[in-house]
């Protein structure tokens, strides 16, 4: 009887070592979803202040700058600004995440979603 009794404990002590290796799996999971969607928050509003920098006739270094404040002020570090013509395409970092957006002023007039 006191034999069983012993297999009984490594049985659960098995267990709860697995339940914690799972949890702590599970934890890193969170984690990396939440830096990737705080690296595309960073990316959206850095590529959105570069364009609006763009539109109000800042140089590309200029657009640039504004879109590496913007991803510094979102937790992010701006990786790459290709600025110019009106669109600003930027790679923002949080943590190992990274992420990219794209943004477009209507120029000269044009057209858009937004502009009938």
């Amino acid at each position: 009887m006191s034999r069983d009794r012993g297999s009984v404990v490594v049985l659960v002590a098995a267990l709860l070592t697995l339940g914690a290796l799972l949890a702590i799996g599970i934890g890193y999971l969170g984690r990396a979803a939440d830096d990737r969607a705080r690296a595309q928050t960073a990316a959206d509003a850095a590529a959105l202040a570069a364009a609006d920098a763009l539109a109000l006739g800042r140089t590309s270094a200029g657009a640039a700058a504004a879109a590496g404040r913007i991803a510094r002020a979102n937790g992010g570090v701006l990786l790459t600004c290709v600025c110019g013509g009106g669109t600003a395409e930027v790679t923002v970092a949080v943590g190992p995440a990274r992420a990219a957006a794209r943004a477009e002023i209507a120029l000269n007039g044009a057209k858009g979603a937004f502009f009938p």
